[in-house]
């Protein structure tokens, strides 16, 4: 280490001042300032950058958000920035991260380091190629024949030809050595230039055939409406039921956008990325102009997709939630967001922004139209389309007069009335259900079997009720789970889902020693109670379980898909990753085995999930010729959540429950923030909890505390967990509290206070 009070660094002759946002949590939204050296007098605003840090200079890198002419410290302290990393975000993007850092209340540095994907800033895949250039000058003197034959064929070569390496250069001119290159080279007549680019297996996406459907009335006039607006920002709702071709409006909207030479950003969530939805894409605008984003991509394919959308190549991209950061060079002329319900849009980690949500504010900032589609749209976008802040269009009908599939909703309690005492096993599929599935594949059609929860049971207890023990997970308030393992010696394996602990099953109770009993119910239960009653149904051939267990990267479930579509699968058994984005005309029979694991959640939005659950797996049948049919079993058959979820009244749901919500003072009435303080000494977490909900009561704002109060999940890998819950009816009022207990240092590292604006879920 270098101390400056005895050996001075030399100064830098700076041509302007930088200051830098650092790719850390560090709370200085203005950035540091450092020197831009004459070697980089053309740096501009959103460049990535290398700098040092601290009295031991570490590299470190950062986004330079401002360039001024003159700063007001002390030129010789300054230091310089030391190097380009080759990675320029556009001014849209660097606004648009300084807007969510101040939304979501979060470091700028947290922000922008999100904004660039991994890969991108490791520079996976990255190569240089020394190419061959012509330096424009003609040569000199006499040349040797051979030379010269060269020369004349790369003046004949068109002004446009792509740059070769030199073997490369020499093979396409027919030459058989590169040594009239290299001495056309050494003349000046030609250079050696390196090029950098991202060098990745090209990733193969199956392509949809263009059909080139023709719009329905309802379809062309959500067309028209967008397709006028354009020139401008403006947020639409289009509200379509399942199979209404609600992404055909989006390609002929997409048509108009291209026309226009600017880009579009369509998201689409993580689970209903399929193959499917990206061929619809792929079909009608081609595998060069469309950037596909998806977890099934390697490192470099996800690195060579970004350069081929930062370079213009690329105008059309289709992604998960992080693509709404594609780097476009040009104007952003639409931003579409399918599914714009799905809880997948929200982030859990800092930043944790709404895809949906940031969507409308960078549509703002580029000054284009914003189109949100989903079948059951949330109640915050609900409200704003009736309240007329965005533009409301309706899609009532299937396409091609297909029918919505008949809804039946089983009550359990009843059918567990009616089974003899004598039959005391579980069962997971009542009578209905399971004569449906019979029917089903004698008639030659696929089945989608959803239950939310995976595992094969979810309570291990002492069978004696006087007892009472039940196995918990040492270091989390939760359950643990029993998963079926193969691989294990004892057959199974007990699993906490939250601190993924693991154990081995207890033989028998360690209070009174009775053998223990796994009780409740998951996907691997189900799937052996399938292939039990069905010998047709073979695990892993004819029956696949889709789950996280099961689904371990991306691949796995386009492999999945694949095979589904090919007919080889004749029933999926799955969590909610099988209820979207699922376009099969042969789903004959969706069977839902319980409805309400979601709807007993301690969360005031379990109803509102549980209904778009129940309608969005529903949507998945009857989608071809033959008519489908839909079974929810449940032990709340007079919810409404599932009741008019059966009869596919969205209009009805969403008036029941936001007149709950407006009497609860509750989203979409109100703005919400959470705060969860985490700390492994309950009496620590305590006290930081109740200074945060202090400051907040006595900010002066109007603000509604609520707490502190446990979490409903109160402990997680041995950290005690107390919220803080805030609504008010500005944002801004809970902007200006967060921001002022963040300043006052109330507020520390993510990892233990952890703020979450708009949350989604409050366990």
């Amino acid at each position: 280490m270098v101390d400056d009070t005895l050996f001075p660094r030399a100064p830098v002759e700076a041509v302007a001042y930088a200051h830098v946002v650092l790719e850390r949590s560090m709370d200085y939204p203005d950035g540091l300032t450092y020197a831009v050296p004459a070697s980089m007098r053309d740096l501009r605003v959103g460049e990535r950058v290398e700098a040092p840090l601290g009295r031991a200079d570490h590299a470190v890198q950062g986004y330079v958000v401002e360039i001024v002419a003159r700063s007001d410290f002390d030129p010789a302290r300054i230091k310089p920035i030391r190097k380009r990393t080759g990675i320029t975000l556009p001014g849209p993007l660097v606004e648009l991260a300084q807007w969510m850092a101040r939304y979501y209340c979060c470091p700028l540095g947290t922000v922008l380091g999100a904004v660039v994907p991994a890969p991108v800033k490791r520079g996976v895949g990255n190569v240089v190629r020394r190419v061959v250039e012509r330096t424009g000058e003609p040569p000199e003197g006499e040349l040797p024949p051979a030379t010269r034959d060269a020369w004349a064929r790369i003046e004949a070569m068109p002004a446009d030809a792509p740059a070769l390496e030199a073997k490369a250069l020499a093979k396409s001119l027919g030459l058989t050595s590169v040594a009239p290159i290299n001495r056309l080279v050494k003349l000046g007549v030609l250079r050696i230039a390196e090029v950098r680019s991202v060098r990745a297996v090209w990733a193969e996406h199956a392509v949809e055939p263009d059909k080139g459907l023709t719009l329905s009335e309802e379809q062309r006039i959500a067309f028209e409406r967008i397709a006028r607006s354009l020139d401008g920002f403006s947020a639409h709702l289009l509200r379509g039921v399942t199979g209404s071709g609600k992404t055909e409006v989006y390609l002929r909207v997409l048509d108009k956008v291209i026309e226009t030479g600017a880009g579009a950003i369509v998201l689409v969530p993580e689970i209903s990325l399929t193959p499917q939805t990206a061929g619809r894409f792929l079909g009608r605008f081609g595998q060069a102009g469309v950037a596909v984003l998806h977890s099934g991509l390697t490192a470099a394919q996800r690195h060579q997709q970004w350069a081929r959308i930062a370079t213009g190549e690329a105008r059309i991209v289709v992604g998960a939630r992080s693509a709404i950061f594609a780097p476009f060079p040009a104007r952003v002329g639409l931003i579409i967001v399918d599914e714009e319900h799905d809880e997948g849009y929200k982030q859990d980690q800092a930043p944790r922004y709404h895809g949906r949500d940031v969507a409308i504010k960078r549509a703002q900032i580029e000054g284009c139209p914003v189109v949100l589609g989903s079948a059951t749209p949330s109640l915050e976008s609900w409200r704003n389309a009736t309240q007329g802040r965005f533009v409301l269009s309706e899609l009532s009908e299937r396409v091609g007069g297909a029918r919505l599939p008949r809804v039946q909703v089983v009550d359990l309690a009843e059918e567990r009335r009616a089974r003899p005492w004598s039959d005391q096993r579980v069962h997971l599929l009542g009578p209905r259900l399971e004569s449906a599935i019979g029917r089903t594949l004698a008639a030659g059609g696929q089945i989608i079997l959803l239950l939310n929860r995976r595992g094969f049971a979810n309570y291990i207890c002492c069978p004696d009720h006087r007892c009472g023990w039940t196995l918990r997970c040492d270091e989390c308030d939760a359950t643990m789970v029993y998963h079926l393992d193969k691989l294990s010696p004892a057959g199974g394996v007990v699993r906490c889902h939250h601190c993924l602990a693991e154990v081995k099953l207890p033989a028998e109770c360690p209070l009174c020693a009775r053998r223990v009993s796994v009780f409740g119910l998951g996907t691997q239960r189900v799937e052996q109670e399938l292939s039990r009653v069905f010998p047709e149904l073979i695990e892993g051939e004819t029956l696949l379980r889709v789950d996280g267990d099961t689904m371990r990267t991306g691949r796995d479930w386009l492999r999945t898909l694949d095979r589904f579509g090919r007919g080889e699968v004749l029933c999926m058994i799955g969590t909610q990753m099988i209820a979207k984005g699922l376009d099969y005309p042969n789903v004959r029979l969706v069977g839902v085995i319980n409805a309400d694991t979601a709807l007993n959640l301690p969360d005031f939005r379990a109803a509102e999930r549980t209904f778009q659950l129940v309608s969005q797996v529903a949507g998945r049948s009857g989608r071809g010729a033959e008519p489908g049919r839909v079974v929810v079993q449940t032990m709340a058959p007079e919810s409404p959540a599932i009741a008019l979820a059966a009869t596919h009244d969205y209009r009805a749901f969403a008036q029941q429950e936001m007149e709950m919500r407006e009497q609860a003072g509750l989203p979409p009435f109100a703005r919400m923030a959470r705060v969860v303080v985490r700390d492994q000494d309950y009496a620590k977490a305590l006290r930081s909890a109740r200074e945060i909900a202090h400051a907040m009561q006595t900010e002066g704002a109007p603000i509604r505390v609520r707490g502190p109060m446990p979490c409903p999940l109160s402990r997680i890998a041995g950290f005690h967990r107390i919220a803080i819950e805030m609504t008010a009816d500005k944002a801004s009022d809970l902007q200006r509290a967060l921001t002022s207990a963040r300043n006052t240092g109330l507020l520390k590292s993510d990892a233990r206070t952890s703020v979450d604006v708009d949350p989604t879920a409050l366990l």
